[in-house]
């Protein structure tokens, strides 16, 4: 059956702040399944707490609007029960990264067929305007009047922190990259992270000027697509090339580069080193990588966990709970 994005949406009024990137990305998720092609009878939804954990509530699917911080645990348990079914992770920087940010690294390390999506605008929106993990130092918020005094987590270096596999970054108002990359990570088997950066209008508007507005954006992104040259600009007369161990952006046609000097991007390749330095990549010195950055095989999670219970069955003879319970020694209590 061919699916369309109005199967997977509802008729529940949505209820974000005008103007909020929230409404582009539940846009960009409703087009996205509907080119994956998985039933909305096939599809949970699982959020923590926050604006973005509202997400559920707009979906013709399985929807599960959990606690703070506890959406991956959650869809790690989903996922276990009910392999056969598609799950999306919704949970912003404040939910997924701080209260959350343990369950969030161990569902990464443990390759579980789950697809996290992760609004980062870099502010506690929900409870009215505290700096989050992702804010930046000396970022002046209700909770730190004067400033704050740490350094921000930066999503993809937890994600190859924690050996991810799968890791894609797009911004809210690029609704066809969003829409691309969700649908890479739907297709990918095992932990898959997006990153959206998005803005809220009403605590943090314009966080992410310095990367959206469309006077700069093609100066200061790089689209990365799989076997593809690493090339941007306005006129995609600028690249990505190697300078020793590190990365540097050239003009083609000056200092003597040349295209051939330009990378070819391998989004498959197993060693993450080049992966980590593409997706630290922050927008002024380098450009902000968006599009899928990592997409690696590995073994997942919850397979090997099917795969372990068949085993031990057939080898046990279990067939339930009760029989295994019952095959130690047991003992009755009269």
């Amino acid at each position: 059956m061919e699916y369309t994005a109005a199967n997977f949406k509802n008729a529940s009024p949505v209820r974000w702040c005008p103007g909020c990137g929230d409404h582009a990305i539940l846009n960009s998720l409703h087009k996205a399944m509907a080119i994956v092609g998985v039933a909305p009878e096939k599809t949970a939804v699982i959020s923590g707490i926050g604006c973005s954990s509202r997400l559920p509530y707009y979906m013709n699917t399985y929807g599960f609007h959990t606690i703070h911080g506890r959406a991956a645990a959650i869809a790690t348990g989903f996922k276990v029960a009910n392999p056969e079914m598609t799950v999306w992770q919704i949970s912003g920087d404040g939910d997924g990264l701080a209260i959350g940010g343990n369950h969030f690294i161990h569902a990464v390390r443990r390759n579980v067929d789950i697809n996290i999506i992760l609004f980062n605008n870099k502010i506690y929106g929900l409870t009215k305007g505290q700096y989050s993990p992702t804010s930046d130092r000396g970022f002046v918020s209700k909770s730190s009047p004067y400033g704050t005094t740490e350094d921000p987590f930066i999503p993809a270096e937890l994600v190859f922190g924690a050996r991810g596999n799968f890791f894609a970054r797009s911004i809210d108002v690029e609704l066809a990259t969003s829409q691309e990359v969700l649908v890479e990570a739907a297709r990918h088997k095992g932990t898959a992270v997006v990153e959206i950066l998005q803005n809220c209008v009403i605590f943090n508007n314009g966080i992410h000027n310095y990367i959206t507005d469309r006077e700069f954006r093609a100066e200061r992104t790089i689209h990365l697509r799989h076997g593809e040259k690493m090339l941007f600009g306005k006129d995609m007369n600028r690249g990505i090339v190697q300078d020793g161990f590190l990365l540097k952006a050239v003009t083609i046609g000056e200092e003597g580069y040349t295209i051939d000097d330009v990378l070819v991007h391998d989004a498959k390749t197993q060693s993450n080193f080049l992966h980590q330095q593409l997706a630290m990549m922050d927008g002024y010195d380098l450009p902000l990588a968006v599009g899928v950055i990592r997409d690696v095989d590995s073994p997942v999670y919850n397979e090997e966990i099917e795969q372990q219970v068949a085993e031990v069955r057939s080898k046990k003879g279990f067939t339930c709970l009760r029989d295994m319970v019952l095959a130690g020694e047991t003992w009755e209590v009269k």
